[in-house]
């Protein structure tokens, strides 16, 4: 239904959760399920019970696997929480493989793969923290905020490491744009969604690449990347630039505090929807696209910084893909220890949330800090200078589990490295591109001249192409 932004695949999930639907999903659209009687009550049942795990992005075997990890099936959030990790947007579970290929080691190389950015020693005490990463289906749909809060979910990974975010750059592909009104609107708004956001941060896109070709016209590719600089040792370099800080969750009983922005429903599954075939069913997952305010951000980067110095953080996480779900079970599995929070304490902006909900949000400009434990007011003290909402929702446990409370009653109980680290892997099988093989033949010798009275056309036939003219 357009009036209500629901596609048929997000109905099913609510089918799926049937008993819980007024609760799940807005009012609106719980009365129009029941009022349309889209499902019957055998139809439910049956989504119920043969559906779920399609719907979530997860094959057969790999549901399997979820269960012997736990012992048993899965509940509906543990089952959410499953699928957002191991989607390939998470795992690189299809491409990993491969990746383990690149050299990641070095004489220079503070931080490889396995953080939330990497770090390179550049001499001088100082420190290179780099991280590039796509945005493409949610570009696709919506332009200007998937481009938007792909560079702002790429800016608060380069902070999460302790360093100060100097600059951003792009790399961008889209479908040919002289004849094409949906390419050209892609391109424009995808260009002014990065730029924006990096300027209201107060961080210039200093650098990028764009390239049109028909192979990209119905699903663009939107990279971004953030470079910040860092301390590479323990003596401060500089006061605008602090020590380096691992995402880890350890030491029992320290607090979890959230920082950021309140909790809402939006971006819901943005990891698995990052992870399919973009299709007209998967681009009405309009849901699945965030909104990001750039000026929070702004405001998250000087607290968190500052924050740092203090020398009371345990470890520091951005709330990306998969949300709370992603950032807690990553720093839990680094730190070898447990975590358990209370979604009951996650400020949220919409009523009647569910833990599937919070735990699967991907509201932007959220962070989470690990404290030491005594040293709560210390943290929030400056949190709260530069006005950022902070609240404590758990606490790192020892027993390697990821555990979800509702008012102190447990919803969901996961082994937080099943969700990391345990994800299976795929080598897929592979084969020399069509168009490279043509390529390969090529034998520009037997490319005649230019005739000299041709010369001028051709240049100006050239200059004026999209991948060769000025991109101003």
């Amino acid at each position: 239904d357009q009036s209500l932004n629901i596609s048929s695949t997000q109905l099913k999930i609510f089918a799926y959760l049937g008993q819980d639907i007024d609760t799940f999903t807005t009012p609106a659209v719980a009365r129009y399920i029941k009022d349309k009687k889209l499902y019957t009550r055998q139809e439910t049942l049956n989504i119920q019970r043969e559906e779920p795990v399609a719907l979530h992005g997860l094959t057969a075997d790999e549901f399997a696997l979820v269960k012997k990890h736990l012992g048993r099936e899965p509940n509906a959030t543990e089952l959410g929480m499953f699928a957002v990790l191991w989607s390939e947007h998470c795992s690189y579970k299809n491409s990993k493989l491969l990746l383990k290929r690149y050299p990641t080691t070095g004489p220079y190389v503070l931080q490889g793969p396995g953080e939330n950015a990497g770090i390179v020693d550049i001499g001088d005490g100082v420190a290179i923290s780099f991280k590039i990463e796509s945005h493409n289906h949610p570009s696709a749909i919506e332009p200007y905020q998937g481009a938007a809060t792909g560079a702002g979910g790429i800016i608060r990974d380069i902070f999460a490491m302790g360093a100060r975010p100097i600059a951003c750059l792009d790399s961008l592909r889209f479908g040919p744009i002289e004849h094409n009104k949906h390419s050209r609107h892609l391109f424009e708004y995808v260009v002014k969604g990065i730029g924006d956001y990096g300027n209201c941060v107060g961080i210039p896109t200093v650098a990028g690449d764009v390239y049109f070709e028909d192979s990209y016209k119905d699903n663009c590719l939107v990279n971004a990347m953030c470079v910040g600089v860092v301390q590479s040792g323990d003596t401060p370099i500089s006061p605008l630039y602090g020590p380096i800080i691992k995402g880890v969750a350890k030491g029992e009983d320290n607090p979890i505090i959230y920082a950021g922005s309140a909790t809402g429903r939006d971006g819901i599954h943005g990891a698995t929807f990052a992870s399919v075939e973009l299709t007209e069913e998967s681009a009405e997952r309009k849901s699945s696209v965030q909104v990001g305010d750039p000026f929070q951000e702004k405001l998250l980067i000087e607290a968190c910084l500052e924050l740092l110095k203090t020398g009371v953080v345990v470890g520091l996480g951005d709330m990306g893909a998969a949300g709370l779900t992603s950032s807690l079970s990553e720093m839990a599995s680094r730190g070898d220890h447990g975590v358990e929070i209370d979604v009951a304490l996650v400020p949220q902006r919409e009523k009647n949330m569910t833990p599937y909900d919070i735990m699967l949000s991907e509201s932007q400009e959220r962070m989470v800090v690990v404290v030491q434990k005594g040293k709560e007011e210390e943290a929030y003290k400056i949190l709260r200078k530069w006005d950022i909402y902070a609240v404590t929702i758990g606490k790192v446990t020892t027993d390697g589990q990821f555990r979800v409370l509702e008012n102190g009653k447990v919803v969901a109980d996961v082994p937080a490295k099943a969700l990391t680290d345990d994800a299976p892997l795929y080598n897929r099988p592979s084969a020399v591109p069509h168009y490279l093989k043509m390529a390969q033949k090529l034998d520009l010798s037997k490319i005649p001249d230019v005739k000299s009275n041709e010369v001028e056309a051709v240049l100006r036939k050239l200059l004026a192409s999209p991948n060769i003219a000025s991109k101003k």
